[in-house]
């Protein structure tokens, strides 16, 4: 027996057509052609590959598993050929995406970085105005991916889960939360809590703390998250902030970082993308360096409870 690359193709175009002066035209060949080269190969393999039902070609069970072996081969022969037309060619392109929440622009930069030291003609241009509304942006084509923490019911989008953090309660060494294992919603009775606007937005203060009847001393609205920092350490009040975006502080031991009584507060970030969409090798390696490559190798955080993680949301 000796079936050849174009017996695997005429097999899988009469199969797909019905046909095999239909299959002829997908094949750029000739009715007689095609038909001598059927007959040889059901020749070879000694059994017939098709029979013709009400003027249609229909698989015979040898052709049947003739067919499922063509796809296996030439769908593997495609790509073997495309993985070597573009060996040693830099690939290009462009990866527009945003976020769901300006805290991930803390982590963000050195992964980018990253990424485009190995593919140095994709850019990647980050849309910082859908931060607001990452999906509505997706759903009108003006991104291609978004990295999302609370995504939304829509049979167009897809989700690609990256990974999964807690928020920590942010206090400086001297506060006595400092010493406990985790915090529970009584602790924030007498604190002060900064957090991002607006305030009916903050996870701590509508779905931890009002549910328990908790109600803190005082509530300062701060927009940025640096300024959030400095004020914790400087005494003026307690936040809860994502891990990420203190990890130097817990490093140095200007913070320590204390989880919120189980179950505690967990955020899942995931990929956003259409469906629809077809998937470039580059975005697909883009997505590779943010769900593994880790977020806090290069600190030693100094925290309460679990010493290793990944990104959440701020509360």
């Amino acid at each position: 027996m000796n079936l050849e690359i174009r017996h695997l193709k005429l097999v899988e175009a009469i199969a797909e057509t019905g046909s095999v002066t239909r299959a002829g035209n997908r094949l750029h060949l000739t009715q007689s052609a095609l038909s001598h080269q059927l007959r040889d190969a059901e020749e070879q393999l000694g059994k017939p590959l098709f029979e013709r039902k009400s003027g249609k070609m229909t698989l015979t069970p040898a052709g049947e598993r003739l067919l499922q072996t063509a796809r296996t081969v030439l769908c593997e022969l495609k790509r073997a050929e495309t993985e070597i037309q573009q060996n040693g060619a830099a690939a290009k392109g462009l990866i527009r995406m945003s976020t769901q929440c300006h805290t991930v622009y803390h982590w963000l930069p050195p992964r980018l970085s990253f990424f485009q030291r190995q593919f140095p003609e994709v850019e990647v241009q980050l849309v910082i105005e859908a931060t607001n509304n990452p999906f509505e942006a997706l759903l009108e084509g003006k991104l291609d991916m978004a990295i999302v923490n609370e995504p939304i019911r829509n049979r167009k989008i897809r989700y690609l889960p990256l990974f999964e953090d807690e928020t920590l309660i942010a206090v400086p060494p001297e506060h006595w939360l400092a010493s406990k294992s985790c915090a529970a919603p009584a602790d924030f009775a007498t604190e002060t809590i900064l957090l991002y606007p607006p305030k009916e937005d903050s996870t701590l203060l509508m779905k931890i703390l009002e549910p328990a009847g908790i109600r803190p001393r005082k509530v300062l609205e701060v927009t940025l998250t640096e300024a959030i920092i400095e004020m914790v350490i400087g005494g003026l009040g307690i936040a809860a902030l994502p891990k990420w975006t203190v990890a130097p502080q817990l490093a140095s031991g200007a913070l320590i970082g204390v989880p919120l009584k189980p179950p505690g507060c967990r955020w899942t970030w995931s990929i956003a993308q259409l469906r629809a969409n077809r998937t470039p090798e580059y975005v697909q390696e883009f997505i590779n360096i943010l769900a593994k490559r880790p977020l806090y190798a290069e600190f030693s955080p100094r925290m309460r409870g679990k010493k290793n993680g990944s990104p959440a949301a701020a509360a």
